[in-house]
């Protein structure tokens, strides 16, 4: 951080690395759909009394007819995916036990990923969820120990794939790309959940809600098939990538200890004042994003009475501007840095306040304008849209000030905002159980 980064430009969108961005929007696009498939899929699998379909019957047949055809759907529905009783306790403990797992996983493979090199990891963490991930509906039917088992180990292999991401862009991302390059990466996260909620709504509608699962799973297995064949750890070993660009990205990074084994300075990290001002934010991040991928849809189906197709295109809407903003906050923040109009730590400083601030007062105004359809569609595209200015912040801050522990302490950051999702995940299904919607 301490050294001037290198102003020459090498090629840039038709290079490797950003090849490499696109396929790890690719496998964040892939964990993300496998991670909220369930949010989604919940609203069928508990939903005892009122099934998809039965109130977009049209109000010009006879009633005879509607009536037999609702019957009939319900029977197909039935014979093809069951419905279990959980209550909003239980499901607030299936949704944060992925968490769970995350957080055990989160520091160690940080720290393993250093050593052993991130394509490993991180591929078998996205095979391993991917196949977890196919056998949630068979787990379903075993009972609900079994479910949230399932989804702990899936959260235990998704914590490997998320923290060796910084390790593979320690690497690849020269200092004045460094926003572009990682937010491309991590614009698969909203993409994912927009194009999960968008359809999983329709998948569930049209062939039941293992279905969900079942297409997902796949998808993941098949980002595995490309990410090992491929993604390279080093730029040096690549054998397909260009001389010109590989001299432009080790010319650009600040030279690194080439031995993989190396102690961690934990005394000096745990002094480390804006270490701690990284962890803050990704708990305070996390306290509330969580909140809204797992409880939208569920947020929009009660508050604007909408039925379970209809839900999932209008939780989708807040995500696809999330993507947007996270590719377009990346290209400013380092368009600043490159013209030299902001210094560094003020582009962190200033991306990260906007990124907490805004959705903030966005999530406060909800509850004051529920009664107005329009208006709370809108705070919910703007919650996840600001949101994702942290990306050009302090989540990828990390690289700035220590590169060489960029994955383990990206483990820690994120073990931070995983005890927030935790707590705010449970909190909220026991406070829905307690006191019921707000509307």
């Amino acid at each position: 951080m301490d050294e001037q980064p290198s102003i020459r430009k090498g090629p840039e969108i038709c290079s490797l690395r950003y090849g490499l961005a696109l396929i790890m929007h690719f496998s964040n696009f892939t964990m993300i759909t496998q991670r909220v498939s369930l949010s989604i899929a919940i609203i069928a699998m508990v939903n005892s009394t009122q099934q998809p379909g039965l109130f977009n019957a049209s109000t010009e047949r006879p009633l005879e007819f509607t009536f037999n055809h609702s019957n009939r759907s319900i029977k197909e529905f039935n014979t093809r995916a069951s419905v279990y009783e959980w209550s909003p306790e239980t499901q607030g403990i299936i949704f944060s036990s992925i968490n769970y797992g995350i957080i055990l996983t989160l520091i160690p493979s940080g720290y393993l990923a250093g050593i052993f090199g991130a394509k490993q990891m991180l591929g078998a963490g996205l095979l391993i969820s991917s196949l977890l991930t196919l056998s949630t509906p068979l787990a379903a039917d075993f009972g609900v120990i079994l479910v949230i088992v399932i989804r702990t180990i899936q959260g235990m292999a998704q914590g490997m794939a998320w923290t060796g991401q910084f390790t593979i862009w320690a690497k690849w991302a020269p200092p004045l790309e460094r926003s572009k390059l990682t937010s491309i990466a991590g614009s698969g996260v909203a993409f994912g959940s927009f194009i999960i909620l968008c359809v999983g709504g329709l998948i569930s509608q049209a062939l039941g809600w293992p279905f969900i699962f079942y297409i997902f799973g796949s998808i993941g297995c098949v980002c595995c098939l490309l990410w090992f064949t491929v993604i390279y750890d080093d730029p040096s070993h690549h054998p397909c990538i260009s001389i010109r660009e590989k001299e432009h990205i080790v010319s650009s990074l600040p030279r690194q200890s080439s031995s993989p084994r190396r102690s961690v300075p934990i005394k000096a990290m745990i002094r480390c004042l804006p270490l701690w001002a990284i962890f803050t934010g990704f708990f305070s991040h996390f306290w509330l994003c969580t909140i809204i991928i797992t409880y939208l849809p569920t947020y929009i189906s009660s508050v604007l009475h909408v039925n379970i197709s209809d839900s999932g295109v209008l939780s989708s809407l807040p995500f696809i501007a999330a993507s947007s903003c996270t590719i377009l906050g990346g290209q400013l923040a380092d368009f600043l840095l490159s013209r030299n109009l902001l210094r560094l730590i003020t582009v962190r400083k200033l991306f990260s306040s906007l990124g907490l601030l805004l959705p903030s007062l966005c999530a406060v105004a909800l509850p004051f304008v529920a009664s107005s359809y329009i208006t709370t569609i809108i705070l919910l595209i703007l919650i996840p849209g600001t949101s994702n200015l942290c990306d050009s912040g302090f989540i990828i801050n990390t690289l700035d000030i220590a590169p060489r522990y960029a994955s383990f302490l990206m483990g820690i950051s994120r073990g931070f905002g995983l005890i927030a999702g935790i707590i705010s995940s449970t909190a909220t299904g026991f406070l829905i159980s307690q006191v019921g919607p707000v509307y």
